[in-house]
């Protein structure tokens, strides 16, 4: 009895194995470079990007992971539990490949260009996913990464759920009556004050809690002088931490710049975890509620955000 048993097991298991390989076998991904990648197997996966790594953990795909990179910092058993391939704009080809993946998922923007290049020559499917900073681009990211994985049911399950949020998300921003301008600051070094601009998450970010960007002028980030910040009037600055490196409040309210704005008058200075708020995952919508309640105050007894993503179970 117990033989048959474990006979049945054995064909059940080979059966499912036999499925997921031929379903793999037909797995055409179109990625960030415009190409067509064929996935032929997704059973040793390295992943590239914190999103990614935090995308396949909520889809139960982490038995397939062989590999992350540093900014894999949720959750904690990723980095804890698997290979480290090094941070994302610093990746080493050899580390990569030497864990004998069978696909790569790497964010669009990883690198350097010299790494990337030798990954693209491998004998290893390489998905390059797009890092679009919209509500849009966050659920195709979740739906281009189960795909690449076949799990497109379980991809459906997460989008829906980080939609809902979204959703909620939406309903809790048109209650703000008067937006206040937020400059994301990424460092502040020799007193010289590194900016986002548009097209970036900490602009997007920003946008989804229902506040203004104060730098209107450019894209992407900057390093910009005393003047420029007198002249946009930040009502508070946003910044990321990054423990022993993290910007200090006090170096913000002192610096020449801050000290003529509504900054320094008001004390308005806020910090998040980095990869919470700027990394565009399935708790981004989270994030962004978060940040609007410590923007506006008022918000936070305006109702309950219950997030559809703490309830929903897309793992299987």
């Amino acid at each position: 009895m117990a033989f048959c048993r474990t006979l049945t097991g054995l064909l059940l298991s080979g059966t499912i194995a036999l499925a997921s390989t031929a379903h793999a076998a037909g797995i055409t991904v179109h990625d960030a470079r415009n190409r067509d990648v064929a996935v032929t197997d997704f059973a040793r996966t390295v992943s590239i990007g914190g999103a990614i790594t935090e995308i396949l953990y909520a889809l139960g795909l982490e038995s397939r992971l062989v590999g992350v990179d540093t900014t894999s910092l949720y959750p904690a058993a990723a980095l804890h539990d698997k290979p480290n391939v090094g941070y994302m704009r610093q990746i080493s080809a050899e580390g990569v490949l030497g864990l004998n993946p069978t696909l790569i998922l790497a964010i669009q923007g990883s690198g350097p260009r010299e790494t990337m290049d030798i990954l693209e020559t491998a004998k290893v499917p390489l998905v390059l996913v797009p890092e679009t900073f919209s509500e849009d681009g966050l659920i195709e990211k979740i739906k281009l990464v189960g795909h690449a994985m076949g799990v497109d049911a379980r991809a459906e399950c997460l989008s829906t759920a980080v939609d809902a949020d979204l959703a909620q998300l939406r309903l809790l921003r048109a209650k703000v009556t008067k937006p206040v301008r937020v400059m994301f600051v990424m460092s502040l070094q020799n007193g010289r004050a590194m900016v986002a601009g548009h097209k970036t998450a900490a602009d997007e970010i920003i946008q989804l809690a229902g506040a203004a960007n104060a730098v209107d002028d450019y894209d992407g980030y900057k390093i910009i002088g005393d003047e420029a910040i007198v002249a946009a009037k930040p009502d508070v600055v946003l910044s990321i931490e990054r423990g022993k490196d993290s910007l200090q409040a006090e170096a913000v309210y002192t610096h020449p710049g801050f000290a003529l704005t509504p900054v320094a008058a008001n004390k308005s200075f806020i910090t998040m975890d980095g990869l919470y708020l700027l990394g565009f995952g399935p708790r981004t919508a989270a994030a962004a509620r978060d940040l609007s309640v410590k923007l506006y105050p008022a918000l936070a007894g305006s109702g309950t955000f219950t997030s559809a993503l703490s309830s929903a179970n897309c793992r299987q």
